[in-house]
């Protein structure tokens, strides 16, 4: 490609390498098209580089560290010491190693790659600014455009990043040491995933809360199972307080929360902290790309309306991934960029966004997909349900981690599957084969009469299904 004045064309412009845009950028030259990938960062987005690889990275180690700690049950004991300089570097070097694979992916799938930043020129045009040597710019014509350029943390009033001191998730992953004191603001599932680490490293954590539980997007039921475990590690709560301000003390952050609710409570409160990690949430990155000079339509907070193929008001334009608003999940990206990039080769293809499971990694785990009970009551349909409680499975004991359930919901009429949430060991791997029961519309009888392998917590999914049925042989119907 000529850099430079000159135009030049592709059947396919893809802005973004992260999980959805490299998923459409190698699908669509699967499918015989000619493809531009443009990148102005590190191949993989937020999720491989500052998002999902690191944070589960450090998710493992610190649960290694928290459980040879806490063994004296088993009749283990030791007391082991964390070189948090070292456990970055090991998280750096899967980062690094999948980052280098995607790359490969996508020039041996013939995608033509390109380091820069794109904004719209119109709406068949984009200028490249490129990066690092031969830096310049080009304007490239394109006939479709995928439009996957990701999300980036929210920063609130007061509380901006530049100070070291203050820092989003993306800071939170590269701590040169474990903070005594660490404040998070948020109990989503950002919040709670980096409580979990670094309460279980030791640091002193406390987190603030706008509404009144952890986990807001969740149940009750699921999200108190969470809170109550990681109460159990030290972390302390603050439900119903919002950040207001913070000041520098003797090297140290002090932050002021006050009531969201002056009714439920009375005061401000004050908490001291090496950092502060504020987790409210992410936005959209659309305002680099001059989107209205393509006519793409944007809604109040920046994400782009899309369909079920994944196209925006512009025929021809899609989005895909965070950009396109909730759920923010790397795997709906992923899934987004195909359909994406079938639509445009003339394949009949969407996104069937109710076999689209979630996982949130804390201590345990909570992994969901479909419809919850109050959901399909509440879009007309009589749900049945069927539950099993991890202290009766037997693998679940062996493995001194029996907190938690699986739930399973389906129509009364036609026993046929249509939601589970599951808290519990391994929560974000089990809520899979669940997943792909709704995606083929099987019934109960199809999951509780196919045989599970004993001892696993698989055999959990089995019994919640069968109780659903009032044949569970493991727990009273």
């Amino acid at each position: 490609m000529v850099v430079g004045d000159v135009t030049t064309s592709t059947d396919v412009l893809v802005i973004g390498a992260g999980p959805g845009g490299y998923v459409a950028a190698i699908r669509a030259a699967q499918l015989a098209l000619d493809v531009t990938l443009v990148e102005k960062g590190e191949y993989g987005g937020a999720c491989l580089n500052r998002g999902c690889i690191p944070s589960k990275a450090l998710i493992h180690g610190s649960k290694l560290a928290s459980e040879a700690g806490q063994a004296e049950e088993l009749g283990i004991y030791a007391d082991p010491t964390v070189a948090l300089d070292e456990m970055i570097n090991w998280k750096d070097g899967v980062v690094d190693q999948l980052t280098s694979g995607i790359e490969q992916l996508c020039t041996a799938a013939g995608v033509n790659l390109l380091k820069g930043t794109a904004e719209f020129a119109d709406e068949n045009k984009v200028r490249i600014i490129h990066q690092g040597e031969g830096q310049g710019s080009e304007s490239l014509k394109f006939e479709n455009c995928i439009i996957a350029t990701g999300s980036r943390p929210i920063e609130i009033s007061g509380f901006g990043f530049e100070d070291e001191r203050i820092v989003s998730s993306d800071g939170a992953l590269n701590f040169d040491t474990v903070p005594d004191e660490l404040v998070i603001v948020g109990a989503g599932y950002i919040g709670m995933e980096l409580a979990t680490v670094y309460s279980r490293l030791g640091s002193d954590v406390s987190v603030i809360e706008m509404l009144e539980q952890a986990l807001p997007s969740y149940e009750e039921d699921i999200a108190s199972i969470v809170r109550k475990r990681a109460e159990r590690l030290g972390v302390d709560f603050h439900f119903g307080y919002t950040a207001d301000s913070w000041a520098a003390s003797d090297g140290k952050a002090v932050l002021t929360a006050v009531p969201a609710d002056e009714a439920a409570h009375d005061s401000d409160i004050e908490l001291t902290a090496d950092r502060i990690l504020v987790a409210v949430g992410r936005r959209p990155v659309t305002d680099t790309l001059n989107i209205d000079d393509a006519g793409v339509e944007t809604n109040a907070q920046g994400f782009i309306p899309t369909d079920s193929t994944c196209r925006t008001n512009k025929e021809h334009i899609f989005a895909v991934g965070d950009v396109a608003g909730e759920p923010m999940l790397a795997h709906k990206g992923s899934k987004e960029g195909e359909v994406a990039a079938e639509v445009i080769a003339g394949e009949p293809a969407a996104v069937d966004y109710q076999a689209l499971p979630a996982a949130v990694f804390t201590d345990p785990e909570i992994g969901t997909v479909g419809l919850t009970e109050n959901e399909a009551a509440n879009k007309g349909m009589t749900p049945v349900t069927g539950e099993f409680q991890f202290q009766a499975s037997g693998r679940a004991l062996t493995a001194n981690r029996a907190e938690g359930f699986v739930r399973i919901i389906a129509t009364k009429e036609t026993e046929r599957v249509i939601g589970a949430q599951i808290v519990g060991p391994e929560a974000s791997e089990l809520i899979a084969e669940i997943a792909a029961m709704i995606e083929m519309g099987a019934k109960l009888e199809d999951i509780g009469s196919t045989v599970h392998t004993h001892p696993t917590l698989s055999e959990a999914i089995m019994e919640a299904a069968q109780n659903a049925r009032g044949k569970a042989i493991h727990r009273r119907n």
